[in-house]
């Protein structure tokens, strides 16, 4: 181990059960344990995307969750929800603000800092302000509740927000502390070609949790080989994609260190400059049905991040 690593500690590393939709709550922290991570962030458990309906989250199970976590020394760092503040409808507004702050009381109990939540799209043809306005007033007042029980909310690059200056355009416009930036490192560099400084340089006074993935160039025409019934999965889990993130997008997905990303420059920089979260894998297997199975992809990660940490 080198100098330099001594001197900065472990990573803390995390998944989020996007990438393992079929694991139970009971496997989820008994193979995070085994798989070296420190925690998990929580998007689904067994294909339920919204965790306030799941009763592995309600009393008493709660109680018994908790007690789980703390017995194998296992943290929750975070919640991913579907949360979004793109809808112009007040009606639709104050639901996701209830369900944002039910995700909060949740949070709080799970013992995690944040909630996650979408921008996420940006209506074409229509004048820009006043819609980063209207998503802004979301954040803030979501923001302002959360303060006040020590949880932040971090908005993803996503969708629209991937772009790093939209981003920036919209947390110029919020003042609660309590809100910041989730960067997905790939997101802005894979889909609008950011060079990894540049959204870094933007985005890192804000950024206070990191999501990490790989992904491969592939001719347009190509055309993955895979069963009918795989091919009918791959449709129904787009679709559901959509539905709960509008701004999903697809990318050929490859194992972490055998893609394009570049995991060196991106994690060199963030350590430049004191970040100190979460690096967090995001396998979008609950999207992409025919990517690689969890017991391969989320072992694989958090191997061949503490080889990157070391050899930095």
């Amino acid at each position: 181990m080198s100098e330099r690593m001594k001197s900065r500690g472990q990573p803390l590393l995390a998944f989020s059960t996007l990438g393992c939709p079929d694991w139970s709550f009971d496997e989820v922290v008994a193979r995070g344990v085994e798989y070296g991570y420190d925690g998990v962030e929580i998007r689904l458990i067994e294909r339920e995307t919204d965790l306030l309906k799941r009763p592995d989250f309600r009393s008493p199970e709660l109680a018994v969750r908790k007690r789980q976590l703390t017995d194998a020394g296992f943290r929750v760092c975070g919640l991913s929800s579907s949360v979004r503040f793109e809808e112009t409808e007040r009606s639709v507004r104050d639901a996701q603000l209830a369900a944002g702050r039910a995700y909060c009381d949740l949070a709080r109990e799970l013992g995690a800092s944040f909630v996650r939540v979408f921008g996420d799209m940006i209506r074409p043809n229509e004048d820009e302000a006043p819609q980063l306005d209207w998503m802004a007033s979301g954040l803030q007042a979501l923001g302002e509740y959360a303060s006040t029980i020590g949880i932040d909310i971090l908005i993803e690059t996503h969708g629209d927000f991937c772009r790093s200056d939209k981003m920036v355009a919209l947390m110029n416009r919020v003042t609660c502390p309590a809100v910041g930036v989730l960067w997905d490192t790939h997101h802005p560099w894979r889909f609008h070609g950011e060079p990894i400084a540049d959204t870094w340089t933007a985005l890192k006074k804000w950024t206070r949790h990191t999501h990490w993935k790989d992904s491969v160039t592939r001719p347009t025409q190509h055309q993955e080989a895979v069963s009918s019934e795989v091919a009918a999965q791959m449709v129904e889990a787009a679709q559901l994609a959509h539905a709960t993130n509008t701004g999903h997008q697809h990318a050929d997905y490859a194992l972490f260190g055998g893609g394009e990303f570049p995991a060196r420059e991106c994690l060199s920089r963030l350590l430049a400059d004191g970040y100190s979260g979460w690096f967090s894998l995001e396998w979008e297997k609950m999207w992409h049905p025919q990517i690689e199975v969890p017991e391969v992809a989320v072992r694989l990660f958090s191997q061949k991040f503490r080889e990157l940490w070391e050899t930095l």
